[in-house]
C-alpha cells in the first residue's frame, strides 16, 4: 500500500517537475535535489526524505508535457515515487520506461493527498474511498523494461540470461 503525497492538476510540465535552470545537473545522484523545486514545501519534504519509497504522485491529463528532458524522470526515480496520472505525455512516458520510473496511466483515477492506494497489475485501488480504477495496460515489452528498473538493467539481464 502507498500513500498519495501530492495531487496535481492537468498539464504538469517537465519544467515544473525539473526546472530548466538546473539542466547542467545531470547526475542521477544530484537530480533528485531539484524535484518540484519551485513547489518549495514539497521539495523540502522530498529532500528531508519525509516519504517512503513507493509513495504516489497523482497527475491529471498530460502529465510530463513540455520538453524531452530526461531529468524530469530521473529526479522522481531518485525519490522512488510512482506516478499515477489520467494521461502521460508521450516523451515523458518513454523516458520513464527507459529509466524504470513506475508510471501508471489511469484515466478515471480519483484520489486526494493522504489517500492510501494499491497499484495492481490491471487496476489501482483507492483504499480510502473504496473505489477501483482500471489502468491502461502498457505493451508487455515496455512494462518489462519499466519493471526491470529501466532499459539498461533490462538489457543487462537479457544478455546475462542469454550467456548463462
Amino acid at each position: 500500500m502507498a500513500k498519495v503525497i501530492l495531487k496535481l492538476e492537468n498539464d504538469i510540465s517537465t519544467d515544473d517537475i525539473y526546472p530548466g535552470r538546473f539542466m547542467a545537473t545531470v547526475l542521477p545522484t544530484e537530480t533528485p535535489l531539484f524535484a518540484f523545486f519551485d513547489r518549495t514545501d514539497f521539495n523540502a519534504q522530498l529532500k528531508a526524505k519525509a516519504f517512503p519509497a513507493g509513495s504516489v504522485i497523482v497527475g491529471g491529463e498530460n502529465f510530463g508535457c513540455g520538453s524531452s528532458r530526461e531529468q524530469a524522470c530521473s529526479t522522481l526515480k531518485g525519490h522512488e515515487v510512482a506516478v499515477v496520472a489520467k494521461s502521460i505525455s508521450r516523451i515523458f512516458l518513454q523516458n520513464s520506461i527507459n529509466l524504470g520510473l513506475q508510471v501508471v496511466i489511469c484515466p478515471s483515477f480519483e484520489a486526494s493527498e493522504g489517500d492510501d492506494v494499491e497499484i495492481g497489475a490491471d487496476q489501482v485501488f483507492n483504499r480510502t474511498t473504496g473505489k477501483t480504477f482500471d489502468q491502461v495496460k502498457l505493451p508487455a515489452a515496455r512494462k518489462g523494461i519499466m519493471d526491470a528498473g529501466g532499459l539498461i538493467p533490462y538489457t543487462r539481464a537479457r544478455l546475462m540470461a542469454k550467456h548463462a
